[in-house]
């Protein structure tokens, strides 16, 4: 079995099967995608589309590989990092909210739980591409802004991972208990608010 280690074959089609395949997983979810609605919607024969992932699951873990870092260069090229810093964390804030309300961050959160048993190397895959690319963006920013006395911060992985959980406070119980899946733009403003207001309480040079 493949796992997310390995590279798939690219060629011609490779992003158009990547792109039918995140259609209809985002549409059926994991067990109910089928490889035939896959093809269909890549417009590729199946044959084609083995070619390039040997079974479902590995092709689930290139497609949740390639949106999380599609979602996460994204949102850094949105950011302007020569802004203030209040106002750069505010917009990282947001951008870490709107991925976890996002329909492919919800649907691929609850896979990788409900399928983190026996596919354990999505959680793995989805740490790597997501959570784990945040931390390293954070840290990035936040040498650059200790170096220039905004922030004062010693252990800068820790800060890091208190700024993502202070972004996901109140959505993301919501979301994780099926409360709702729908989030306002003031419901995400206030949560990014307060995450930088508590943040720079407690790194704010």
């Amino acid at each position: 079995m493949p796992d997310g280690a390995v590279e798939p074959k690219k060629g011609r089609k490779f992003d158009q099967v990547l792109e039918g395949a995140r259609t209809v997983f985002l549409r059926d979810g994991f067990e109910g995608a089928s490889v035939d609605d896959i093809a269909k919607a890549a417009g590729v024969s199946k044959a084609t589309l083995y070619s390039y992932f040997p079974d479902k699951r590995f092709l689930f873990l290139q497609v949740t590989k390639a949106e999380c870092c599609a979602q996460a260069e994204r949102a850094i090229e949105a950011i302007d990092m020569d802004a203030p810093v209040e106002d750069v964390l505010y917009q990282a804030a947001r951008e870490i909210g709107e991925f976890i309300t996002s329909e492919f961050g919800m649907r691929i959160f609850r896979v990788c739980v409900g399928e983190g048993g026996r596919f354990p190397e999505l959680g793995q895959q989805f740490y790597e591409s997501g959570p784990m690319l945040v931390r390293s963006r954070l840290e990035d920013y936040f040498e650059s802004a200790i170096s220039k006395g905004d922030l004062v911060i010693e252990d800068r992985t820790l800060a890091a991972d208190q700024f993502n959980e202070l972004c996901r406070a109140d959505i993301f119980p919501r979301m994780l208990f099926n409360i709702t899946d729908t989030f306002s733009d003031s419901e995400k403003h206030r949560i990014a608010k307060g995450a930088v207001e508590v943040f720079l309480a407690k790194y704010g040079a």
